[in-house]
């Protein structure tokens, strides 16, 4: 592995300039395992606090992460057959791919299924969803009227979980609706009028629904707060706390983040149950994730990305900006240049989201540019590189965006710019 603190953090770029080396510039479903219904306009909360200074440059750097490195083998406890669900349920993993649980997954599904609440603390890209959607499914399956409600941070992490729930309830019966924002809120209300197995949805929208009196949570059994440290850290700590007053007391409650705190404990305290913590995260950066600084040194910094850019090892790369405004600005600068880029931020509409993001999975885009909030909780395959281009405003916020790459047990790559 070439020593990347050398190649890209001196004034002059070693990369050629000139042009890119790319020429381009809700219905309702209630089909089985869940129609994924239009989303709507999450309310986003979170300052633009700005922590790091120069000293934490060493933060952005980690070279031990090489693609020689020897990486610990995982043998799990269980195998998905050794867990008391359903055979479809099994066959529908197997089809999947999945051959075998990772450890989240090997840890806490046992404890879900014995209706403990639990706590479970992970890195992004570990299995966490099917962890908590697998036993949930295999109990509705013995009764199709239990309710499951997930709060999630993000709308496109609430799309990403009724993906992932319709893949593993195919056949079953069992139905969802997704309440975020972004689309219109009279299809959400009018799915609501009917029973739905999984409702997924963001605070903010919950809340408004909640107040129109179309979402009653009276009958809900399981609640499940999905990556809550950052739902808590954009402010929603006031709209958990009423939504969950609407839940009744005796239920099943999940809670899973990326990072303990006080306030995080303080949520378990107030609304888990005896709960047991299940822990799998070994650092806070993944091992798998090589991390360096760009110092830019007088350069200017769209030069510098487009260089960057055109090295043919920078196949799927993740661009993250600070300002909506900024990261649309910089799209547009890169498909002028001859970059594939689209973009994702708050001002942009759920479906021109969904559209850009599809792109970047598809690999018919290769640079999505993307604020921190709108790709919380994101779940790319194969994402190349991170580039913040734009310093995060937390060391938090820094973990989360270089945990877009080096997901599961793939390499990848993270670079910070400097000025």
């Amino acid at each position: 592995m070439r020593n990347t603190h050398s190649r890209y953090s001196s004034g002059r770029s070693s990369f050629s300039p000139g042009r890119g080396r790319n020429n381009q510039a809700g219905t309702r479903s209630r089909s089985f395992g869940g129609g994924r219904r239009p989303a709507g306009r999450n309310s986003s909360r979170g300052g633009g606090r700005f922590t790091l200074s120069p000293l934490d440059l060493s933060a952005f750097i980690n070279k031990a992460a090489v693609i020689t490195e020897k990486v610990e083998h995982f043998v799990p406890e269980h195998q998905f057959s050794d867990f008391k669900i359903s055979p479809t349920i099994l066959q529908t993993i197997k089809k999947a791919g999945y051959q075998q649980p990772t450890p989240i997954q090997d840890k806490i599904i046992p404890h879900i299924l014995n209706d403990r609440d639990v706590v479970g603390l992970a890195n992004t890209g570990t299995g966490k969803t099917a962890a908590f959607l697998i036993p949930l499914i295999h109990k509705q399956i013995g009764d199709k009227k239990k309710q499951v409600l997930i709060l999630t941070p993000t709308r496109e992490l609430a799309l990403q979980i009724d993906q992932e729930f319709r893949v593993f309830s195919k056949g079953l019966g069992l139905y969802s609706v997704v309440c975020v924002g972004g689309a219109n809120i009279n299809m959400q209300i009018r799915d609501l009028r009917y029973f739905n197995n999984l409702i997924i949805g963001t605070p903010g929208r919950v809340i408004d629904l909640i107040n129109r009196r179309v979402l009653k949570l009276g009958e809900i059994n399981t609640v499940v707060l999905d990556e809550a440290d950052q739902m808590l850290d954009m402010g929603f700590v006031n709209d958990i706390k009423l939504i969950m007053s609407n839940v009744p007391t005796e239920r099943h409650t999940l809670c899973f983040a990326a990072t303990m705190s006080a306030t995080i404990q303080n949520l378990i305290n107030n609304f888990l149950r005896d709960p047991i913590t299940i822990s799998v995260k070994t650092q806070a950066t993944s091992k798998n994730v090589q991390q360096d600084i760009v110092k830019l040194r007088g350069a200017d910094k769209i030069d510098k990305l487009h260089d960057i850019l055109n090295d043919p090892e920078f196949k799927k790369v993740l661009v993250f900006g600070r300002t909506k405004h900024g990261v649309e600005n910089l799209s547009k600068k890169l498909i002028a240049r001859g970059f594939k880029s689209e973009s994702i931020h708050g001002n942009k509409s759920q479906g021109q989201r969904q559209r850009a993001l599809k792109r970047f999975k598809d690999n018919q885009v290769q640079v999505l540019v993307a604020t921190d909030v709108a790709a919380r909780g994101l779940d790319i395959d194969s994402v190349s590189h991170v580039i913040n281009y734009d310093l995060p405003a937390t060391y938090d916020d820094y973990i989360h965006r270089i945990g877009r790459t080096g997901r599961g047990t793939k390499k990848g790559k993270a670079l910070t710019f400097i000025e």
